[in-house]
């Protein structure tokens, strides 16, 4: 009885992922978009700032 329940609860973890992946493979999603990990640069004036400028 108890082999029966394990069995049944592995093929349900199963089932459950491969509707995932298919779920995932249809909606078009990008795995190998990259991030943007850099700040943009921008001029700051020292004066502004409140820097000892020249």
């Amino acid at each position: 009885m108890r082999n029966r329940l394990l069995r049944s609860v592995v093929a349900a973890a199963l089932a459950a992922l491969v509707a995932l992946g298919v779920a995932s493979g249809v909606s078009g999603a990008k795995g190998d978009t990259l991030a943007v990990t850099e700040w943009p640069t921008v001029a700051v004036d020292a004066g502004a700032a409140g820097g000892t400028g020249s």
